[in-house]
């Protein structure tokens, strides 16, 4: 992509052709002062722009088969449209409306949208639940063995692992159950980009025995936002089929500053990876030293995520954080970290923050962030008490299916108050985010600890932007009959 574009400035090409910017003559000088010139000059269209109008040069066709060749998979197809699409592709490929795909409960809401899309019928597999931190863990693979036992007609399943958390799903074992029930295993793998690339992280999607792996190179890797590739092996899945899919649904203007960076990031990693990635270890592993030093803060690590009935393996990038020890939230500790260092933190929740580290990370992005976390520890006064949120038990937490989610969401509904709201099926999803993991999927019944779980968790700093009422005030309904 990289000697594509640089091909096309050396050539002195003349665009009659979108974008209508020129490569940068056309767009507002402020813009430019803003985003650099380089990026409207490289901003160009694939076709009768990168490569000719037939793409005979083959270039994007090349740079595929590069990723795919770099981290081992049979096919391996790019999207500009973040892994958001890539993981709605996959699950169309699989299966079709009305068609039941077997899914772990701690889905990102990206394939939600795909449920709704499609008309599949969710099986939902519940994550492991670690009672004493209000933690999930991927679903184990006796859940997903009970249910194909229970759902025989199922048409694959999809695990997503690593978790933002850092937790993994023991991925080979689950693969071994899907095929020997001649069914295709799916990874949402977002947060596994520079798994491949590491012998002491864990063990990848294809590694493991996937037939369909979703990866968002922007998330660890080096990729720009919207940056996603999803690699294919096996026979399970048709590769003409998948990328029918992706055309279905990915846009047909996409944008080469995108695909050079994953091209870019490709080569970046077949050269230099497994020494970059030593290095962000070795950092990962003294800043959480450093943090465990701190007063109040509980670094989670492997003794805490990984054994029976938890997780499998564990990704030691992601630095979760407990501060409930500090007497404050989540919410509130990530806050005042953006508002007195800017530091912006990539996620919290009721108890917990987490700073994602990647192999760009270095002495100073570190001492940064450990100047900021023993600040917030001496500050800590200041922001008690927190706010309790109500988390309900894993029983609680999980809700009957009482409707297909298209259903439910394209179906006639109404807004009623949250405090009516029980015993109504959902007619749309409430997502805390970050993570992005729906507390409430359309066609779901609601129960009065769930309401009581995102009444208590609005008010403590849970952001929900998703519903209609992102105050959470009322709540969007399927209509009951007259």
């Amino acid at each position: 992509m990289l000697e594509a574009l640089d091909a096309y400035h050396r050539s002195g090409q003349t665009p009659f052709t979108p974008p209508g910017h020129k490569q940068g003559l056309g767009a507002d000088p402020r813009a430019v002062a803003v985003l650099g010139p380089g990026v409207f000059r490289s901003d160009l269209l694939a076709t009768s722009g990168l490569d000719d109008r037939s793409a005979s040069g083959g270039v994007l066709e090349r740079a595929q088969r590069l990723m795919a060749d770099a981290v081992g998979a049979t096919h391996t197809f790019f999207s500009t449209c973040g892994s958001s699409l890539s993981v709605k592709a996959s699950m169309l490929a699989v299966a079709g409306p009305g068609e039941k795909l077997l899914v772990g409960r701690d889905a990102h809401k990206s394939v939600v949208a795909g449920l709704i899309l499609s008309g599949m019928r969710p099986v939902w597999v519940d994550p492991q639940w670690d009672a004493e931190r209000h933690l999930a863990h991927p679903p184990s693979v006796d859940a997903f063995d009970e249910a194909l036992r229970e759902h025989p007609d199922a048409k694959g399943a999809l695990v997503t692992s690593p978790t933002p958390y850092g937790s993994c799903a023991d991925l080979s074992a689950l693969a071994a159950l899907c095929h020997r029930h001649g069914l295709p295993l799916l990874v949402d793998e977002a947060w596994g980009a520079h798994l491949p690339f590491h012998d002491d992280l864990p063990t990848w999607a294809m590694d493991a025995g996937a037939d369909v792996c979703v990866t968002s190179v922007h998330k660890m890797g080096s990729g720009l936002e919207q940056g996603s590739v999803f690699h294919l092996s096996g026979g399970l899945v048709d590769p003409a089929v998948l990328k029918s899919r992706e055309d279905l649904l990915g846009t047909t203007s996409p944008s080469v500053l995108i695909y050079a960076a994953l091209d870019a990031w490709r080569r970046h990693m077949v050269e230099e990876g497994k020494e970059l990635l030593q290095n962000a270890l070795e950092l990962a592993g003294a800043v959480r030293s450093s943090i465990a030093s701190i007063d109040g803060m509980h670094v989670d690590g492997r003794p805490d995520y990984v054994g029976p009935g938890l997780a499998a393996d564990l990704d030691p990038l992601p630095v979760v954080i407990d501060v409930s020890g500090l007497g404050i939230s989540g919410y509130r500790g990530a806050d005042w970290l953006r508002r007195h260092h800017r530091v912006n933190l990539h996620l919290a929740d009721h108890r917990r923050i987490s700073a994602q580290l990647t192999y760009a990370d270095d002495h100073d992005s570190a001492a940064a962030l450990l100047t900021a976390l023993r600040d917030l520890a001496d500050n800590a006064p200041s922001l008690r008490p927190a706010t309790a949120v109500h988390v309900p038990p894993p029983v609680e937490l999980r809700l009957e299916q009482a409707a297909l989610p298209r259903d439910a969401y394209f179906g006639p509904t109404e807004q009623v108050p949250l405090r009516d709201a029980m015993g109504r099926v959902a007619a749309e999803m409430v997502t805390p985010y970050p993570p992005g993991i729906p507390v409430v999927v359309p066609g779901e019944r609601l129960n009065g600890s769930v309401l009581a779980y995102l009444a208590s968790g609005e008010e403590a700093g849970m952001v929900v932007p998703d519903t209609a009422d992102p105050r959470l005030a009322t709540l969007r309904v399927v209509a009951e009959r007259a």
